[in-house]
């Protein structure tokens, strides 16, 4: 990749960025349909991210991808937010439009599309989400848009939990959608044993910390769990999923909900449809000792 007086930048905001397989993935798209385009790493400490945003205004990037610990914080220097981000309260895509900064939220359909992948229909079920940070607000939207039941969050905080159901299920009815009843719930307290999906969104198992599980290693898993999706992809399998998958239950990693919410904000940016198997294939470069966990490539 030559960057070049004439080349288009986009990046990723967040604190840490260097695990981030985004860049690859991109550069990849923009090779493939050859354009003129670069994804970057941007690592912003968060009492940086003021300034970082007025860098990406002031160095002429055309957008960027936000992570953690950004996505909702970065809403306080938007000049719009899309319908979608303001209901979730997060925001992980932004882009410049006549030279207003507009927030998206590609999470959403980017974990509406990895589950549809991994085979898990929610319709109708009860689903636990670990967490209730950003990720965690996109994913508790994407289940009520995909029809669960009902739904559990879990965090050592129930007070940021509540804050957080609360904040979604009056910023999704604005929008005129529904949210099935949700519950919040501390680690401690047990889950009913007809949860059929398990999401974690937090940090932990992430790299370095490879050993750590967000999941009592010692706790059994309810009886009726079927999927165990862990929004972490560094390591592609991480302790979750190892528990998951030695208890019999289908485990898949992050890297489904990245590629699509990075095929959704490609194009955002571009206008142009996303290579979406050049970005698949460039995903699972990134890791060649261990398969990209993805059961709707056999299909």
């Amino acid at each position: 990749m030559e960057i070049r007086g004439t080349t288009r930048l986009v990046g990723l905001m967040g604190w840490p960025v260097a695990h981030s397989r985004s860049p690859q993935m991109h550069n990849a798209a923009f090779a493939a349909l050859g354009l003129d385009w670069a994804y970057v790493p941007l690592p912003v400490r968060p009492e940086d991210l003021e300034a970082a945003i007025r860098g990406l205004r002031a160095l002429g990037f055309v957008g960027a991808n936000v992570t953690v610990p950004h996505k909702m914080a970065v809403l306080s220097y938007l000049d719009e937010i899309s319908p979608l981000a303001r209901a979730v309260g997060a925001v992980n895509t932004l882009r410049f439009v006549e030279g207003r900064l507009i927030g998206e939220n590609t999470d959403v359909d980017g974990f509406r599309a990895a589950l549809a992948e991994a085979g898990c229909a929610v319709r109708g079920q009860a689903a636990a989400i670990l967490g209730a940070g950003g990720a965690a607000r996109a994913v508790l939207a994407a289940l009520a848009l995909e029809g669960a039941a009902e739904i559990f969050v879990v965090h050592r905080s129930v007070e940021r939990a509540a804050r957080m159901v609360a904040e979604l299920a009056e910023g999704l009815s604005r929008a005129g959608l529904t949210v099935p009843p949700v519950h919040w719930r501390s680690p401690s307290d047990p889950l009913p044993e007809d949860i059929a999906l398990l999401v974690n969104a937090t940090p932990v198992g992430m790299a370095p910390e490879v050993e750590a599980s967000p999941w009592p290693p010692e706790r059994p898993f309810p009886w009726g769990l079927q999927h165990v999706i862990d929004l972490i992809y560094e390591p592609p399998r991480t302790r979750l999923m190892a528990l998951a998958e030695a208890a019999g239950i289908a485990a898949h990693n992050g890297l489904g909900m990245l590629l699509h919410q990075g095929a959704r904000a490609f194009f955002l940016w571009t206008g142009r449809e996303p290579p979406l198997e050049v970005m698949r294939r460039a995903l699972e470069g990134g890791s060649p000792a261990v398969p990209f966990d993805n059961p709707a490539a056999a299909r």
